[in-house]
């Protein structure tokens, strides 16, 4: 037996060798076994993988790991997502080429994520950056193009002045753009779009189908896609309304309370808001005013909520003599709807801010069931639950699903100027994608502009349309637009002068289909290959934040369609399985100066249950902080590579998966990981323990077993079935626990075994080698180095990285005990534990040897015992 510690370092090193020289992990295309197909969210090449990439990849490697072992053709993959505003920034910062920061900066993380023992197919590697790959891109959107699937539209959009370009709302922080600080602009401008809503009911029926995804993220995507029924309907506006306008449709979902309206509101966008300013400088002073939120959803809604009196009315659609103000207000958009409300303040808290605000007062028409109509008021607080309808005339007393049908009915018979006053209506909160966006490090949008033959497409057999390596920095706004010859071209078409597109497309494109090029990223010729794509996908375990739930999901799974439009592939969704993994999360540190400290400048000192934390350098008390996502802010960050180096990344990765369910956060403490570091010293001194004894094992199964034996096997194959159900669901953390249980029995086992194998039987010399093989097999998912390095000491040959998934042995699962619970007279009062097969006779016999059946009884016989097979022993004193 070795007296030697594990050595992480020497170890971890020489199997990621090992590995490698053998390519074990590469992935066979035409591999006749059942494929698995598991995918992490990759990353952003932003030049040092963080904890949470640790986290991130750790759960999908030992999914791959665990499924390689089971037989299947198991693939893997990793690439770079690596397009992106921040290389542009960097080369701004740095003065060097975004080009040449990216490549570095992947260079540097591919080395880091090799040390952490990844079973990836490196041989599929690329960057979405990579010409090869944007050259299929444009193909893609070219076939979309052609398919109806891609078009230039007039759209809002953000717009700084400063830099000159359109901010997505995520770069829109405080009304100002994120990088210049320049008060963000409303603009109009021709953007290019992906149809997304072409797909809108699919989307959304498709995902009731998803039911290996998290209810959470579909909830989400629902949210996100919002179906809504209404009706669509018509106010008659006051003669001499700006610009001539007779009427205003409104589209509602709730008009039912239409017996409750107070105002009528339209976008600042809305025709008529344009029309009536351009005689009121007040009221284009406020539209002006209203555009420099941008179009952040959140930001429209967090703002306070203004509007502007046009002296415009609107007439109740049921009664003519009922007029309604109305206003342009900050809160209505423009690209949902119609671009216009009627607000029932009663009922809808948006409305009742804005009236309350205004004066307008409110009505309120439904009325919670058991409340007193007459004295049903609403103040501040709007009432948006079921109830009754009042104060509605016709509509008193019913229902809202009742209101609703009987409002649509009258007013779609209801006539206004010879057409119907209102007609039902399924509108979709979902807009269509606009992926044009004016920066230099993206892929091309591969279209020309000529000016007698308008949008050209480029020639497939000139892509891919590359990006210059030779551009400048020094101006405001997209260097491409700056350059002096590339956009310069001749029209495929007329041979005339022309410009290249400047705009580049969204980096959520690259990411909308990375996957299915993993499937055969060698083929040149085309996005994908038929045969391996139908058959490699979908992905059978999609891994990634929750950040991203919405857009990139949803984006994924309209590419997807696209792709099946345009003759790429034969599926609909990309990702049978998704999974959304917490943060790392840790505790911050404040310095007596109001500045922070990082984890590595302190010292931690626990007394009883007080915990302090001191500097190192001056000893200064240091306040300990709340427990946050770890961020370069507040230096509460740790380094993988430190980490790494120091424990090694089989104690990383066991611990990253042992503190919390893998959906939720974990909470990164250097308690927890030494806890991780003893607990791989303690399997590697079982395994040679293990080994020792196992000398003495026969090579053949025993005929039979002794009880300790028996009972050595049970914990083993209890194990066993444990941990794979917990893999299948992700239960990591539950399986680490079954582990180190398993560890327990095992390593009670071996010290009463004692040091030498001599007096040990032959059946349990067995026991104890297969329940040490058994054991690092578990574990090998999680900490495979360690695993290698105890198969080996095992004297098992090959690795165990290509081992077969043990196979459990059911017949060892059945108890041969069973507890019932005995109830006297009605109350449970003890439990009695008894052979399975057990006699009535023999349960009756062990019920009345219980303490509480003697006490209870009192020297006397029971009246009766009544055995319920398996379930219950009920005793009537």
């Amino acid at each position: 037996m070795t007296n030697e510690r594990y050595n992480a370092r020497d170890a971890e090193q020489r199997w990621q060798r090992i590995w490698d020289d053998r390519a074990i992990f590469t992935t066979a295309n035409d591999d006749p076994r059942p494929k698995y197909y598991v995918l992490e969210m990759f990353p952003y090449p932003s030049g040092r993988i963080h904890i949470g990439h640790v986290r991130n990849y750790t759960l999908g490697d030992v999914i791959a790991r665990y499924r390689r072992a089971q037989g299947y053709n198991v693939l893997h993959p990793m690439g770079w997502d690596a397009f992106g505003l921040p290389a542009e920034n960097a080369a701004i910062e740095r003065k060097i080429a975004p080009k040449a920061w990216t490549y570095d900066n992947i260079a540097a993380m591919r080395k880091q994520l090799r040390t952490m023992g990844l079973s990836l197919d490196w041989s599929r590697e690329f960057a979405t950056c990579d010409p090869t790959y944007y050259k299929h891109q444009q193909k893609l959107f070219l076939d979309f193009l052609k398919a109806g699937l891609a078009e230039r539209e007039k759209r809002k959009v953000n717009w700084d002045p400063v830099d000159m370009t359109v901010l997505a709302n995520e770069q829109v922080i405080d009304g100002r753009g994120w990088r210049s600080g320049a008060p963000v602009e409303l603009r109009e401008l021709t953007q290019w779009v992906f149809k997304i809503t072409t797909y809108a009911q699919e989307l959304l029926d498709a995902l009731d189908t998803l039911d290996r995804w998290p209810d959470k993220v579909r909830t989400m995507q629902r949210n996100w896609i919002g179906r809504s029924e209404g009706l669509l309907v018509r106010f008659a506006l006051a003669a001499g309304t700006p610009g001539g306008a007779s009427e205003i449709e409104v589209f509602t979902t709730r008009p039912d309370t239409l017996f409750g309206a107070k105002f009528v509101a339209v976008s600042p966008d809305h025709p008529l808001a344009t029309e009536a300013a351009k005689s009121n400088p007040n009221l284009a002073a406020f539209i002006e005013d209203c555009r420099r939120i941008g179009t952040a959803q959140e930001a429209i809604d967090t703002a306070e909520k203004r509007g502007f009196d046009t002296g415009i009315k609107a007439s109740h659609p049921f009664d003519p003599n009922w007029t309604l103000p109305v206003y342009v207000a900050n809160f209505v958009l423009m690209d949902y709807g119609t671009g216009a409300i009627f607000g029932c303040p009663a009922h809808d808290q948006r409305d009742l801010d804005f009236v309350n605000k205004y004066g307008l007062g409110n009505t309120p028409v439904v009325c919670p069931e058991g409340q007193d109509p007459a004295t049903f008021v609403i103040t501040d607080t709007a009432y948006d639950g079921d109830g009754r309808m009042i104060h509605s005339r016709f509509l008193d007393g019913l229902t809202i699903a009742e209101a609703k049908e009987e409002v649509a009915k009258r007013l779609e018979t209801a006539q206004l100027d010879g057409k119907p006053v209102a007609k039902r209506q399924v509108n979709f909160r979902l807009r269509d994608w606009g992926i044009s966006r004016q920066r230099y490090w993206g892929c091309p949008i591969p279209v020309i502009h000529c000016p007698a033959c308008d949008v050209v497409p480029v020639p497939e057999q000139d892509l891919p349309v590359v990006l210059p390596d030779d551009v400048t920095f020094d101006k405001p706004g997209n260097a491409l637009d700056h350059h002096p010859t590339w956009k310069h071209v001749t029209c495929p078409q007329c041979g005339g002068k022309a410009q290249r597109e400047t705009d580049t497309m969204d980096t959520f494109v690259d990411s909308s289909w990375y996957f299915a090029r993993f499937t055969d990223p060698w083929n040149e010729q085309a996005p994908t290959t038929r045969t391996v794509v139908d058959r490699m996908m979908p992905v059978d375990q999609y891994i990634g934040g929750v950040e991203h739930a919405i857009l990139h999901l949803l984006y994924a799974r309209f590419f997807t369609r696209a792709m099946k439009a345009t003759g790429h592939i034969a599926f609909d969704e990309p990702f049978a399985g998704q999974y959304t993994q917490g943060m790392v999360v840790h505790e911050t540190y404040r310095k007596p100066d109001g500045t922070w400290a990082s984890p590595g400048e302190i010292r931690i000192e626990t007394v009883g249950n007080d915990r302090h934390a001191t500097l190192l350098s001056t000893g200064e008390t240091v306040t300990i902080g709340s427990i946050e996502k770890m961020s370069k802010s507040k230096r509460n960050t740790v380094d993988p590579d430190d980490i790494i180096a120091t424990y090694g990344a089989d104690t990383a990765r066991w611990f990253m998966l042992s503190d919390s369910p893998p959906d939720r956060d974990v909470i990164w403490s250097e308690e927890g990981v030494k806890g991780a570091s003893r607990f791989v010293q303690r399997l590697w001194r079982m395994a040679n323990e293990s080994a020792e004894i196992a000398k003495s094992a026969p090579p053949a199964r025993p005929a039979a077993f002794g009880a300790e034996a028996l009972a050595l096997r049970k914990a083993a194959h209890g194990a066993l079935d444990r941990v794979s159900a917990g893999i299948e669901k992700m239960h990591f953390n539950v399986c680490l626990a079954h582990i180190r249980e398993f560890a327990n029995t095992l390593a009670d086992a071996l010290a009463r075994s004692g040091p030498s194998s001599a007096d040990v039987t032959p059946d349990l010399a067995w026991a104890i080698r297969e329940a040490a093989n058994i054991l690092v097999q578990l574990f090998s998912p999680m900490m495979p180095h360690l695993a290698e390095e105890c198969w080996v000491a095992l004297g098992q040959s090959g690795l165990v990285s290509e081992a077969a998934w043990p196979q459990i042995e059911r017949d060892l699962l059945v108890e041969d005990t069973m507890t019932l619970p005995v109830q006297i007279n009605g109350r449970k009062r003890a439990d009695v534990t008894v052979a399975r097969n057990a006699a009535s006779g023999e349960i009756e016999a062990a019920v009345l040897a219980l303490d509480e059946v003697k006490r209870a009884l009192n020297g006397a016989a029971p009246r009766k015992i009544i055995v319920v097979p398996q379930r219950i022993v009920n005793v009537v004193a």
